[in-house]
């Protein structure tokens, strides 16, 4: 049995350390013939089928209006053998450089959208907009994913998730609880 815990108080502003919702991702972009990569680690899956999948970009980064115009990206799963690579893309702009090119990336060509994959990802999911209306007012997308890829192996690889003040921690680790799953139970 899981016994109770004594708990302190805490900021309210610094809860993301314990609800921040998933890996890092870098998210591609390209609008007239420019493409960049940013960082993030706010966003949400919202529904099964469609493949819907919600971004909070920050209205001052750069690819922000890239991905507005474009009405697209690829988001792609880093591992934590690109750590230092994914904190240096997020403490850089694009409008002054070009991501791929500093930091060694390969894009490829993505079969359903314009903005490129990045091929060092374990995983790319090309999104589409789905639904802008709360855009203006929380800078958050959602989006549709139109197409997915990811790599044969690890099946379950190691992911940075952001805590805050440049701390990360790794998933990799994995708890099957199969036998206690009921599938008609999802939602």
């Amino acid at each position: 049995m899981t016994r109770a815990m004594r708990k302190n108080d805490f900021p309210v502003s610094q809860v993301r350390r314990y609800l921040e919702p998933g890996p890092i991702v870098l998210v591609s972009s390209k609008w007239q013939g420019k493409t960049n990569i940013m960082t993030l680690g706010w966003h949400t899956i919202l529904e099964f089928s469609p493949s819907l999948v919600g971004l909070m970009i920050s209205g001052g980064n750069h690819s922000f209006d890239m991905i507005r115009s474009s009405r697209e990206c690829v988001i792609n799963l880093p591992t934590t053998a690109m750590t230092d690579t994914v904190v240096k893309i997020g403490n850089t702009t694009g409008a002054e450089i070009d991501k791929f090119v500093e930091f060694g990336l390969t894009a490829d060509v993505a079969q359903e959208v314009a903005a490129p994959m990045i091929c060092e990802c374990h995983a790319s999911f090309e999104c589409r907009l789905h639904e802008d209306a709360l855009v203006d007012r929380y800078n958050f997308f959602i989006f549709e994913v139109v197409k997915a890829h990811v790599a044969g192996s690890p099946k379950h690889p190691e992911t940075l998730h952001y805590t805050g003040d440049g701390v990360f921690m790794v998933s990799g680790k994995i708890i099957s609880r199969r036998s206690l799953f009921k599938p008609e139970m999802l939602g």
